[in-house]
């Protein structure tokens, strides 16, 4: 079984394969370049193996990857794309992430939640609060800096989910696995 990103499920050495799984949300192309542009500009570069991403999952179970990928196809063919209202810059401490207001995100999420309860983490377990982390790691005072500087000169603007992606976990860099793209109609 061909996942279309040229791993295959049937392959024994991807069976025994026990990365944990990733599922985030793919940002239109604008507000993942705008984003993604943050985060190289503020996140420490030796540690910053990913681009800009909206994590909805962190630790999916790789033996149920078949059953979670069949799940997720069904989902986004049906899945209109999604409105993220940006809601401000909050500090985590040691860096800064965007929050975003999305109800249509939220549902979805828990759809995925519902399914998948008796798989998930006690990270995974918890109600989704949306953000893309823009700054993370670095000296509090620097963090403190940055959200000041966000916070003065925040404005609104229009973003969207596009579709969900799966990854692999590498200890550090992520492998895509598959795009699941929105393909229902908006309300």
């Amino acid at each position: 079984m061909d996942w279309g990103g040229g791993l295959l499920i049937d392959d024994p050495e991807e069976k025994s394969d026990e990365r944990p799984l990733i599922l985030s949300l793919e940002l239109d192309r604008a507000t993942f370049a705008r984003l993604n542009d943050e985060r190289k500009k503020h996140f420490p570069a030796a540690i910053n193996y990913l681009d800009a991403h909206l994590t909805l999952f962190h630790k999916l179970p790789a033996s149920h990857a078949e059953e979670i990928v069949a799940y997720l196809q069904s989902l986004a063919k049906a899945q209109a794309p999604v409105e993220l209202i940006p809601q401000g810059y909050r500090s985590l401490g040691r860096g800064v992430a965007l929050d975003f207001a999305a109800p249509a995100l939220v549902q979805l999420r828990q759809r995925i939640a519902e399914k998948f309860a008796a798989l998930l983490s006690p990270q995974d377990s918890q109600k989704l609060k949306p953000h893309v982390t823009i700054q993370n790691k670095v000296d509090p005072n620097e963090a403190k800096a940055l959200l000041a500087e966000k916070q003065a000169s925040f404005a609104p603007f229009e973003a969207r989910g596009t579709g969900l992606l799966l990854y692999r976990y590498d200890g550090g860099p992520w492998e895509e696995m598959k795009k699941f793209s929105f393909e229902g109609l908006s309300a």
